[in-house]
């Protein structure tokens, strides 16, 4: 399934279910592309969620990692406990991206994303360790001819293309969620990926209404209810040359299988 020269993909954790349920979904919206969620295959059973990810006829697009301690109840809890931040949790979280990255590299994927957590150039201590935890990360998927992506939204684009350029680092990328940047309140999605487009490889579907009371999270709605302005969106991707996957991602709702075949039909009516 495409949407243009795009293929249309899914995030696997959307479902809330498992391999069956993900591959049940995907056949009968006609997806074949997805972004696969990878810590269960670091957890007991993982051999059995993976080797039931291979027996799937799916190109999988990229992997994401998440943490066990990320709370993201408000911006106050996410911003204390998000991504590779927390120094009780550096190691176990440092220790989990190398085993997806493994993961990654089995299944012959060249992306990899996570939610790094804040990037908060205020506090110098804070600035230079996340920086040094990044590169970590990175020389890591480096090493195994993988690429780090970034997941947008906690930071201006602006903030974040000031992060990477310091960085300066081959294997870093960004996974570009529009509807992130209306959720944390955090600019205009349209104008962000025009400032981002070199790091631009990968692209969730998701839409969102701004918060009108700062300091609190926005609303995740269904792709073309919100404000990310889908027809911008689609045409800005044209206007950088993105070349990547659409994943469609739906984590809030009461039927998200719905909600995912609706994006992918609005996404197939898109004629730009």
């Amino acid at each position: 399934m495409k949407c243009k020269d795009w293929p249309i993909g899914i995030c696997s954790w959307s479902l809330q279910t498992d391999v069956a349920g993900v591959a049940d979904a995907m056949d009968k919206i006609g997806i074949e592309h997805v972004h696969l969620g990878v810590r269960a295959a670091l957890e007991d059973k993982g051999d059995d969620y993976l080797a039931a990810v291979q027996k799937q006829n799916w190109t999988v697009s990229c992997t994401m990692i998440d943490f066990p301690q990320e709370d993201y109840s408000t911006l106050e809890s996410i911003k204390v406990t998000g991504g590779i931040g927390p120094d009780e949790y550096w190691e176990r979280s440092r220790q989990l991206f190398v085993g997806a990255a493994d993961v990654t590299v089995k299944l012959g994927v060249k992306y990899l994303s996570l939610h790094a957590g804040f990037i908060d150039e205020s506090d110098p201590a804070y600035t230079k360790k996340f920086y040094d935890r990044i590169k970590c990360l990175a020389d890591a998927a480096g090493q195994k001819d993988i690429m780090l992506l970034l997941e947008t939204g906690q930071e201006t684009a602006e903030e974040l293309k000031h992060f990477l350029e310091e960085l300066d680092h081959s294997a870093v990328g960004v996974n570009f969620d529009p509807a992130n940047m209306i959720l944390y309140d955090k600019g205009n999605p349209i104008d962000a990926v025009r400032v981002l487009a070199p790091w631009v490889k990968h692209i969730h579907i998701k839409d969102a209404t701004r918060t009108t009371q700062p300091g609190t999270w926005g609303a995740e709605v269904p792709w073309g209810d919100g404000q990310v302005g889908t027809e911008a969106f689609l045409n800005v991707l044209k206007e950088i040359g993105f070349e990547g996957v659409l994943a469609i991602e739906r984590e809030a709702g009461d039927d998200r299988f719905g909600d995912i075949k609706l994006a992918a039909e609005r996404l197939l009516g898109f004629n730009g």
